[in-house]
């Protein structure tokens, strides 16, 4: 078995358990650190864990987990269960009001877009599914920062991009405890004129995707 294992390969699965919930960011510097590696090592299986969105590097050369190992934890354990439940809401509120439908949880100071399914328009709000997105703007942000009462609907209009509206609410297990947020988004202009029948369906499949949430624990 030994001969059949590839130092690259291994060598990039270190750099990404190198991150944890302790340390969500490192420089090439400090990824050296870490590991031991060369720079110009880490530079290499950084950039081919970059094009296939395992990780992401920003403007000031730091990097962070990236969107696809979100896409890809809900396909461990029973994480598709969750995913069974979500899916179908996602299609019909998709359908029901044209837009894009996604779901989010709460990370820490982000919020996670679990889930999604992307507006049948041409003109849509197109959402990775695995982005992550701060918690200090936007109608699911709200809902995840625990600004909601049950039933409530929160709505931004261009708060995180001047031409995106959104609406959302809050998704609570059988104990009354926050899962995460149910949202739809779309071009502001068209989102604004519909937004009241965009509210009552937001209600209605929150409600039916409430209803079938187990009582005992939910993977993602």
């Amino acid at each position: 078995m030994a001969t059949r294992r590839v130092e690259a390969v291994e060598r990039a699965l270190t750099l990404l358990e190198s991150f944890d919930e302790n340390r969500r960011e490192f420089s090439l510097t400090e990824l050296s650190q870490a590991t031991g590696y060369y720079k110009s090592t880490i530079l290499r299986l950084m950039a081919s864990l970059e094009v296939f969105g395992f990780v992401v590097r920003d403007e000031r050369g730091i990097y962070r987990i990236g969107p696809a190992c979100t896409r890809l934890a809900p396909l461990a354990g029973e994480g598709a269960r969750l995913e069974g439940l979500v899916r179908p809401v996602l299609d019909a509120l998709r359908d029901a009001s044209g837009e894009t439908a996604s779901f989010y949880i709460r990370d820490g100071d982000e919020r996670v877009c679990l889930y999604r399914e992307n507006g049948r328009h041409e003109v849509r709000h197109h959402l990775e599914q695995g982005a992550r997105l701060p918690l200090d703007r936007g109608a699911a942000a709200r809902v995840l920062r625990g600004d909601s009462e049950p039933g409530d609907v929160q709505v931004s209009m261009g708060e995180r991009e001047p031409s995106v509206a959104a609406a959302a609410i809050a998704i609570r297990r059988p104990n009354g405890e926050l899962l995460g947020a149910l949202a739809l988004s779309g071009p502001r202009e068209r989102f604004t004129e519909a937004l009241e029948r965009h509210r009552n369906v937001l209600r209605e499949k929150a409600e039916e995707l409430e209803a079938h949430l187990p009582h005992g624990p939910v993977s993602f």
